[in-house]
């Protein structure tokens, strides 16, 4: 593993993640119906430093690696994304627009766990708890969806 290339892939993460700061889940999040299921607030800070670690260190085994074309592109889909799920649903309050989002995050990040194990067998393993994590996240987001159809959207004028 490439130490310079580790610190890149983190610094991109650090952008995509600081999207969670910039929309913060808040009391709006707070009140709004959800599953018996969803993780406790302390799990998604956790859950995404592993993450970001992970994909880090799987984006630095395999850039430059003899074959890694498809392997990056699904590492940039999944982070571009990612970036833009936070501020759709946390921001915007568009739990349907999220789903739409999630539509084309969970294949990304399906499609870089495939083409990294294509390349290296750990940096696809390091992508598994960033597709278990997107698959929960994804069934949530279609839950709190579903648990508060009166829920509207913030209209530009709002925000």
């Amino acid at each position: 593993m490439d130490l310079t290339l580790f610190a890149i892939f983190l610094a991109a993460c650090g952008g995509a993640g600081a999207t969670g700061m910039l929309f913060p889940p808040g009391a709006w999040y707070d009140t709004l119906d959800k599953p018996s299921w969803t993780p406790p607030d302390w799990a998604f800070p956790v859950a995404w430093t592993t993450i970001y670690l992970c994909i880090s260190f799987a984006g630095s085994r395999v850039a430059g690696a003899e074959g890694s074309g498809p392997a990056m592109a699904f590492w940039a889909m999944q982070a571009a994304f990612s970036t833009l799920w936070t501020p759709v649903f946390f921001g915007l309050r568009r739990m349907k627009g999220a789903l739409l989002v999630m539509a084309f995050l969970w294949p990304a990040v399906a499609g870089a766990t495939w083409f990294h194990l294509q390349v290296d067998v750990w940096a696809g393993i390091a992508f598994l708890p960033y597709l278990t994590w997107v698959t929960v996240a994804a069934a949530l987001n279609a839950s709190v969806w579903r648990l508060n159809p009166g829920v509207d959207p913030l209209r530009p004028n709002q925000a």
